[in-house]
């Protein structure tokens, strides 16, 4: 189970403000932010800035588009994949 959810830093424990559906004694991970967006630091913003800037009336590629799209690519992605492994040792 991956949750995100907000708590609170109270003499020296750290508490859930929601339940978790958790055993008794059963160890979790825990990532602190206390940014009340904890996701913006992992956003490409000017990815998203790019988005924002497109022209809209320009109509979004059917399924049908990006298929034939990605078939034109040579190769196989399983392939790279496996080749970019071997490389890291």
């Amino acid at each position: 189970m991956t949750k995100t959810l907000p708590a609170i830093w109270e003499s020296g424990v750290l508490r859930p403000l929601e339940a978790l559906d958790l055993a008794e004694h059963e160890r979790v991970a825990v990532t602190v932010s206390t940014d009340s967006e904890p996701a913006s630091g992992w956003l490409d913003h000017e990815y998203m800035a790019a988005i924002d800037a497109l022209d809209e009336s320009e109509p979004e590629p059917t399924l049908a588009q990006v298929r034939a799209a990605l078939a034109k690519i040579p190769g196989k992605l399983s392939d790279d994949i496996r080749q970019d492994r071997e490389s890291r040792g």
